[in-house]
């Protein structure tokens, strides 16, 4: 209902039931989370239920950041881990991980900029091929390529459906919820040391096209 699907990915078939909580919050998919609940990082129960462990990578992609200038909209990766063993009776991911062996991009605060519309973030479960776990020292370098264009592992204007295919992973599992700004946004992005919160976003205005009046002059 709130296409996370496909404006993040084009379509996925879900098998791993997913939940998050923050604290002793739980979120039910598609919920506002106000922004000093979701400020440090929460923990996921990963529901499998076919036999044996099997790695994972947990991404979690923003769908709405504003670009103001091009009138559209970018995505930002808040989280993204890899390595992380999941199984029937295993299922507790706390994204509070550090390790330099699982973690790319740590946990970073959601959070809408005042004046911008409400922000999706989508939570993937995605399982590694075959057990292989990635090696995130070599995920991580720069990709350079015969056409002159690169490629690397960033938050913004990341890419879900790239970083997928690169690491041949198939996406099992999937929430969302929702933040906007409120009236502890502004302190959550000056702890973590993110600018703008003392700026208002406004759309640029788009101008009606011109229409031709019968003596054929053109007026807006």
């Amino acid at each position: 209902q709130m296409n996370v699907i496909p404006d993040i990915l084009p379509n996925m078939d879900p098998i791993a039931e997913v939940n998050l909580s923050f604290g002793r919050r739980n979120v039910q998919p598609g919920e506002f989370v106000d922004s000093r609940v979701s400020e440090l990082p929460g923990t996921l129960n990963v529901q499998v239920f076919d036999k044996g462990s099997r790695p994972v990578t947990v991404a979690i992609v923003d769908a709405d950041v504003p670009d103001v200038e091009n009138d559209r909209f970018n995505y930002r990766c808040h989280f993204l881990a890899a390595n992380i063993w999941i199984a029937p009776k295993q299922t507790k991911i706390h994204l509070n991980i550090r390790q330099k062996d699982k973690i790319l991009l740590p946990w970073l605060p959601a959070y809408a900029q005042k004046g911008s519309p409400y922000h999706r973030l989508g939570i993937f479960i995605l399982e590694q091929p075959e057990g292989k776990t990635i090696d995130v020292a070599e995920a991580m370098k720069e990709r350079f390529y015969k056409d002159g264009t690169s490629w690397k592992v960033q938050r913004d204007k990341f890419v879900l459906r790239s970083f997928i295919d690169r690491h041949s992973l198939k996406p099992v599992g999937v929430t969302m919820f929702r933040t906007q700004w409120d009236e502890g946004t502004a302190g959550v992005m000056q702890r973590a040391g993110i600018a703008g919160a003392d700026v208002e976003l406004r759309r640029k205005r788009i101008e009606p096209l011109p229409y031709k009046k019968k003596d054929g002059a053109r007026y807006r």
